[in-house]
């Protein structure tokens, strides 16, 4: 089969949860079918452009510029933002050359699937009904939730105007698109019951068990709580401000000694300054491994108020044995049960008592490690989730 896979970015280096899916997913798709990849070209990065053949038969990288969020250009990208036709999240990645080269490929190489992956791609189709959209979050319901808890009226109001916009374009892409594949149940309901869509298919997230179980030389200890993210996803950052805030002052009082550690790549000022006026947090960016900081800390914490898919950071930590405390938004769409293999809490008062109650009970810190690891090594497996990938794209799978 050959297959045209579609992204804005190349896969390396890999910092990002849908990174992550994606190269899991391509690399095994690679070795079975022909897979041409097109993304945008990045100058900055030499990494991903070399490395794009450990994963692809063929690749493209059309120019197009994407202002980072801490630039001039991005500033003027809200303020255009107010008035554009598409949601910013997507009209960011609009690219006529990108259009154009959609077209050229498919006309030249006829191909058997064309996958989208994520939403903003697909802008740059001139008929969405070509190509499987591949969504890794339900991007409306992450911008409703952004007006939900933006912190003063004109932030609340710019995030409903985006939601807006973006339930109108997500819900035109998944109702027009040949198929769409989400990354939970949860998402899949979502986008049949709010967009209406009918050709949707869940594919459960994976992990590569063997990679993250711990070693005999794993790293000792790095902290009492770890928070594993890329901390320029808007969702991270709110939410280990939110822990950081209101949380760990409650755990503080009966464990002051309480250590942190925030480990994700591109920290902004915000998170940077937690660090600096406490001692006991510490803040990585990004870093070549993060196994050694999961095998070095007690607990890993997924404190999200905002955010959809799937969360590969749970997963991880499971695999790695290292119990977890989650909000409901943070382990939404993944096969865990509370108690059972996951602590889930809401409010700051119940997501405090859950991480002491862990910190201080090495039987039940054991037990939600070993339960955390039988659920992903039995069940949640890449080649597994790449099988139904291919099934959701229509490519005949063998039995196994």
């Amino acid at each position: 089969m050959k297959i045209l896979w579609v992204k804005t970015d190349f896969l390396h280096p890999t910092t990002r949860g849908g990174q992550i899916r994606t190269l899991e997913m391509v690399k095994r798709l690679h070795a079975k079918h022909e897979l041409h990849y097109l993304t945008f070209e990045d100058t900055q990065n030499t990494e991903g452009a070399r490395r794009a053949g450990e994963y692809s038969s063929r690749q493209y990288a059309v120019p197009h510029v994407v202002p980072s969020k801490r630039s001039l250009a991005f500033a003027g990208q809200l303020v255009t933002g107010l008035f554009a036709r598409l949601p910013l999240a997507v009209g960011r990645y609009e690219s006529p050359a990108m259009r154009r080269k959609i077209s050229e490929l498919m006309r030249s190489e006829r191909f058997d699937s064309i996958v989208c992956d994520f939403l903003a791609p697909a802008a740059n189709f001139e008929d969405p009904s070509q190509c499987v959209l591949f969504q890794h979050n339900v991007e409306t319901i992450l911008w409703q939730r952004h007006t939900q808890n933006a912190s003063d009226p004109l932030r609340r109001a710019y995030f409903h105007l985006q939601a807006q916009r973006m339930f109108a374009f997500e819900r035109h892409i998944c109702r027009s698109a040949a198929g769409v594949v989400a990354v939970s149940d949860a998402d899949a309901g979502l986008m049949r019951s709010i967009f209406g869509a009918t050709r949707v298919t869940a594919v459960p997230t994976g992990v590569d068990v063997p990679y993250f179980t711990p070693q005999a030389h794993a790293a000792g200890t790095v902290a009492d709580l770890v928070f594993v993210g890329s901390m320029d996803w808007m969702p991270n950052s709110d939410g280990i401000l939110y822990f950081v805030d209101q949380i760990l002052p409650l755990i503080r009082r009966k464990r002051p000694n309480c250590s942190l550690a925030i480990v994700g790549r591109a920290p902004g000022p915000e998170i940077r300054a937690l660090a600096e006026r406490d001692p006991l947090v510490q803040v990585t960016g990004t870093v070549p491994d993060v196994r050694p900081y999961l095998w070095g800390s007690a607990v890993s914490i997924v404190p999200l108020r905002v955010g959809g898919g799937t969360r590969l950071k749970i997963y991880e930590a499971m695999a790695a044995r290292t119990p977890v405390v989650s909000t409901m938004i943070g382990a939404e769409g993944l096969h865990v049960e509370s108690p059972r293999d996951i602590h889930i809490a809401d409010t700051p008062d119940t997501f405090a008592n859950a991480c002491l109650h862990l910190l201080d009970d090495d039987a039940e810190r054991t037990r939600l490690a070993d339960t955390g690891y039988e659920l992903v090594a039995t069940k949640f497996s890449w080649d597994h989730v790449t099988r139904c990938f291919e099934q959701a794209m229509g490519i005949p799978v063998a039995a196994t």
